[in-house]
């Protein structure tokens, strides 16, 4: 991979993480509440951004850069539940429902028990 391209991530990687903690704060200031409002603001807003870019860039040949710090940097950072949903969709326009349907079981059963192993993981080592 080109080093303008590593570049272009970082970039977009930086902003990007740097719009969802802004994102997030403000709507979780704003919420008040115990739902994670912000997370699912930043999620769905991702997703949609991430959805009209891939299409715009995918018939632009020569915006390798542009991809690079718009989608895979800006918003992999800011979400990558866009990348999730991208990708998702991608699968399933290329190979159809089974397999799109696979991934969205796979990946969200296995993030959650990856998210419980952790957590039981550290409650078992703080407690011996």
């Amino acid at each position: 991979m080109p080093l303008s391209q590593l570049l272009c991530v970082g970039l977009g990687g930086f902003a990007g993480s740097i719009a969802r903690y802004l994102v997030t704060s403000q709507a979780q200031t704003a919420w008040a509440g115990s739902f994670p409002l912000g997370t699912l603001l930043v999620n769905v807003a991702g997703c949609i951004a991430i959805g009209g870019l891939s299409e715009a860039i995918e018939s632009i040949p020569a915006a390798t850069e542009a991809r690079a710090f718009l989608v895979v940097g800006l918003l992999g950072s800011f979400t990558t539940f866009s990348a999730f949903g991208s990708e998702t969709l991608t699968l399933y326009r290329h190979a159809g429902a089974a397999p799109a349907t696979l991934n969205v079981i796979a990946n969200v059963s296995l993030t959650l028990i990856g998210v419980w192993a952790g957590r039981t993981a550290v409650v078992h080592l703080s407690s011996t």
